[in-house]
């Protein structure tokens, strides 16, 4: 019988911490790094021996962002991020965790914002959806045949609707009653004990409710009075854990708040972190502005990190619906109306094009979208002629204002013209200055959310390329070992949880990649289907890059192939607890 059930040999070894990386061979037993050394190790000793010569051997990546609370439920392998090294999710950001309110408040709190169709996941919910309490889905969760490891927020909208109802929860006039915040607390408390790492919580006022009853009312975290959020976070701070957070683009000084909440003056620091820094075309100057409350927040013993997602963030969008028209009003107004009918005749209505030709030529207010038509390039469209065009292109040709342009377009072919745009970190060097902060998370990816919008599942490949070829350009952002660690260990640490390094004695967390496969457009987007909705959305695919993936101490991805177990088999991914 075997001695280990891998013997991983030959490659560059990263132990996460940041510690130099050198030629190392790896043993695995029983789920657990049971031996890192220099000298080679017998191959009869091992069940099976991965040559991982010319390649690196890495901690499981974390992706500290993804919205994948539904479809961990029925497709819990969530290879899409597992096949690109991800071996730890973290779900219940943005304040949408689908943990104490009722199956479908938990819908429509989530489908709209987060642009996965409500017809699919409210089924989903209601068959699945068995659980009230944060310890009750701990218990789920871990009798759920996960692909990756799971760490999860409780989100404030979750818990708000749970305990006063998505109606009085979604009314400004309404706050909650002392009997319901002690209930808060409650569940927070037994959140927190359960190993949550936290509270999420969401500022943003475009994020909207779906459904037929509280439609197109903002998320129910945004109808908070702060001194609800600052008790809550009491016990966040006690138990030493982290407040992640959303501030509200119209208001950049609204993030004073949250900076207040962190600060550790004759108290402990409140560990936040907030979405997100960015290099935006709309508001450039905000880079510097979220740069410098970073560092005041930090010399004021704060524990403060903005997300970063390493990579240009560029949106696709079908017609007129895309989230960041919700940042102005009169794309408000469009997105509002289900119908189409009723939408194309506000569309068709002059009086309401001269407000959207007012918002779209109004520059100075803070913004997430640049509102440039002419950076914005069609890429489907049932008239071909147009493929390949940006609006402005074709308004030209046609001798009308662009906005005029885009809305006859929406009128006519409807979700049917599809476009992208890049909305911000287009600049490489300012993006290298963002990642390199080391009081930032190289995170935010939205995995499992916005399927047809957006594809970050490879967002840890994306940091190690830009990192790299920095060194290969002679112009290092860091080092790679530092890199992995950011992507790793740093995370894990932070959030304080057992994860994201691979010593001796550490879970058996490892992926095997080759960066020779960095040669390529990590960036390109495909049509991929996703397992049990009966839809597609888009994904990334990085042929030749990740080998091997095993979590766990099991074999999930081999020579690039997903394994039919992942996702079937208890084993692989478990539920880590904070603390």
């Amino acid at each position: 019988m075997a001695h280990y059930d891998f013997i991983i040999e030959g490659g560059r070894y990263f132990d996460g911490t940041g510690a130099p990386a050198s030629i190392r061979t790896l043993a695995i037993k029983d789920g657990r790094v049971a031996k890192v050394t220099d000298e080679a190790i017998d191959h009869a000793e091992a069940d099976r021996v991965i040559d991982a010569s010319g390649k690196w051997v890495t901690p499981g990546f974390l992706d500290t962002h993804t919205h994948y609370d539904a479809e961990l439920l029925v497709s819990p392998s969530l290879s899409e991020s597992v096949r690109h090294g991800v071996t730890t999710v973290l779900v219940g950001s943005c304040s949408l965790s689908m943990i104490c309110s009722e199956y479908e408040d938990a819908s429509d709190i989530f489908t709209r914002v987060e642009t996965v169709p409500r017809e699919r996941v409210l089924p989903i919910l209601k068959e699945h959806k068995t659980w009230s309490t944060p310890k009750q889905w701990v218990e789920h969760v871990k009798q759920v045949p996960l692909g990756p490891n799971v760490i999860s927020f409780l989100g404030h909208s979750d818990l708000r609707v749970g305990v006063m109802g998505l109606s009085r929860a979604t009314d400004l006039a309404i706050q909650p009653t002392e009997d319901e915040m002690q209930t808060m607390e409650r569940l927070l408390k037994e959140a927190l004990d359960e190993g949550f790492l936290g509270l999420s919580t969401m500022c943003l006022k475009w994020d909207k409710v779906d459904g037929d009853r509280e439609w197109s009312k903002s998320l129910p975290s945004t109808y908070a009075k702060w001194k609800e959020v600052a008790r809550l976070n009491r016990l966040v701070r006690q138990y030493n854990r982290v407040h992640q957070g959303a501030p509200n683009a119209a208001t950049p000084l609204q993030i004073l708040q949250y900076v207040r909440e962190c600060l550790g003056w004759l108290r402990r620091p409140l560990k936040t972190t907030l979405i997100s820094q960015m290099d935006l075309k709309g508001s450039a100057y905000l880079t510097n502005l979220t740069r410098l409350t970073s560092v005041f927040t930090n010399a004021l013993r704060g524990d403060f990190r903005w997300q970063v997602l390493p990579t240009p963030f560029t949106v696709y969008a079908d017609g007129i619906d895309v989230v960041f028209f919700e940042e102005f009003g009169a794309g408000e107004m469009a997105l509002d109306l289900k119908d189409a009918v009723e939408r194309n005749e506000l569309l068709k209505d002059e009086a309401y094009r001269r407000k959207f030709r007012n918002f779209y030529g109004e520059k100075l207010s803070p913004r997430v979208w640049q509102r440039d038509f002419g950076d914005a390039m069609i890429i489907d469209c049932p008239d071909q002629s147009l493929i390949g065009k940006n609006f402005a292109e074709v308004a030209k040709a046609r001798g009308v204002h662009v906005v005029d342009l885009f809305l006859d377009l929406v009128v006519e072919f409807g979700k049917k013209i599809r476009w992208y745009t890049t909305v911000g970190n287009h600049r490489k060097q300012v993006l290298k200055r963002i990642v390199k902060d080391p009081r930032s998370l190289i995170t935010f990816s939205d995995a499992g959310a916005h399927i047809r919008n957006m594809a970050f599942y490879n967002l840890p490949l994306r940091m190690l390329k830009l990192v790299h070829e920095s060194i290969d350009e002679g112009d290092p952002i860091m080092t790679m070992e530092q890199a992995v660690h950011r992507l790793t260990g740093d995370q894990a640490d932070w959030f304080g949880i057992d994860a994201g390094k691979i010593r001796e004695g550490d879970r058996a967390d490892v992926v095997v990649l080759d960066p020779s496969g960095f040669n390529q457009n990590l960036e390109q987007v495909y049509w991929g289907d996703m397992e049990n909705f009966d839809l597609q959305r888009l994904v990334n695919r990085n042929p030749g890059i990740v080998k091997t993936v095993i979590i766990n101490g099991k074999l999930a991805v081999d020579e690039e192939e997903i394994l039919p177990a992942l996702g079937r088999d208890m084993g692989f991914g478990r539920f880590i607890p904070a603390g």
